[in-house]
């Protein structure tokens, strides 16, 4: 793995670190709370700083899934070359795109 690579997974394994905490924390507070899915839609509808998080969440994901699932596919398969790094960057826009959209979905909902 190249030295970029290696920092764009340990810095976003970081992030995501801390966004999958507060996603959990969050999905704790709601749930016992007794809130349902329209009051959590009610409090995230046109929440700026939420689709800020979410879209952070998500570029993150976006870039940190790609690399480690990079390394598994150049271990188990063999697949290597610049094949395998068109898939990953199509894999890493393709989980953006939807990310990004499912986020701004609740975002204008």
């Amino acid at each position: 793995m190249s030295p970029l690579l290696y920092l764009a997974q340990r810095a976003t394994a970081l992030i995501l670190a801390l966004t999958v905490a507060v996603h959990l924390g969050t999905i704790l507070y709601a749930v016992r709370g007794g809130l349902t899915a329209g009051e959590i839609l009610a409090r995230t509808q046109g929440n700026g700083a939420f689709l800020a998080f979410y879209a952070v969440f998500v570029l993150a994901a976006a870039v940190h899934a790609p690399i480690g699932l990079r390394s598994v596919l150049r271990e188990w398969t063999g697949w290597r070359g610049r094949s395998l790094d068109i898939g990953m960057i199509a894999l890493s826009a393709l989980i953006a795109v939807l990310g990004l959209r499912a986020a701004l979905a609740v975002f204008l909902a």
